[in-house]
């Protein structure tokens, strides 16, 4: 089936006057919200509560090219995966990678536990199997949008220095010597948590609700492989410094220690965080 944009009053984002009880207060920007589905249905609903909110919205029924996403300056993005087909995956993946600082939420019918772990894997901030109520939907990109907000607050987009390590939550990305550890989005949101806590160990299950944004399944052990992958990247471009350290049946522990010579006893802890 050939796919198109759907028209809206407005290009590239239909903006919507607010309306109700909150119209006039102060308070965050409304969201700019793009949803890609073509559930009519759904949509009629949806659309008119995005208008009721004020929130700067555009639904079309294909994947949008990333360039023109970067050009709408979204917040979020609604992905219905099964409309785009097996190709949909490779274009989350792009869009997740290509735009680290932007929203998304699947919103998708027929998803399995294995699709639905792909898709938070490659990148997606939630996952809504419909049907749902577009009521919960706009909760859960409020929800993202809240957060990526947060994270974005410029007291914690200082550049933060651990050992040889720079990190630069503008980025997404550690640094050492002004070279890239090449981490992915992912891979950044959990060292940032951790450098975070201050050398308080942080248990598998938290690091997991923080980082992921849902409790943790029993038996998953996406932390444990995500600290893995991370380390050997610290620590190819650091090796003279040991960051990420295992409490074994607890969880995991940031502190910059240097690395012990092969003839030394032990070495000291050196460098706390340095803001």
């Amino acid at each position: 089936m050939r796919r198109h944009y759907t028209s809206r009053a407005m290009d590239p984002l239909t903006t919507a006057v607010p309306t109700g009880a909150g119209a006039g207060s102060a308070g965050p920007a409304p969201i700019r919200l793009a949803v890609i589905d073509d559930d009519s249905g759904f949509l009629h609903v949806l659309v008119k509560r995005l208008d009721g909110l004020g929130w700067q919205h555009r639904t079309v029924s294909a994947a949008i090219p990333l360039d023109e996403v970067v050009a709408m300056r979204l917040h979020a993005v609604v992905l219905d995966l099964e409309l785009l087909g097996a190709p949909g995956w490779d274009y989350l993946e792009r869009l997740c990678a290509a735009l680290p600082g932007l929203g998304v939420v699947v919103c998708t019918a027929r998803s399995t536990v294995a699709q639905r772990v792909r898709g938070l894997r490659l990148g997606a901030d939630d996952w809504v199997t419909k049907p749902c109520h577009p009521e919960e939907l706009i909760a859960r990109v409020e929800a993202v949008v809240r957060r990526r907000r947060r994270s974005e607050a410029p007291a914690e987009r200082r550049p933060v220095l651990a050992g040889a390590l720079e990190l630069r939550a503008d980025q997404f990305q550690a640094f050492v010597d002004g070279r890239s550890t090449e981490l992915t989005r992912r891979e950044f949101e959990l060292l940032g948590l951790l450098a975070a806590a201050e050398g308080q160990v942080l248990e598998r299950e938290d690091i997991y609700q923080r980082v992921w944004g849902y409790a943790m399944a029993h038996g998953d052990r996406s932390v444990d492989v995500f600290v893995r992958k991370l380390r050997r990247k610290l620590e190819e471009a650091s090796p003279g410094w040991r960051y990420i350290h295992t409490h074994f049946g607890v969880g995991y522990r940031f502190a910059p220690e240097a690395a012990a010579a092969p003839d030394a006893v032990a070495s000291e802890p050196l460098a706390p965080l340095r803001v």
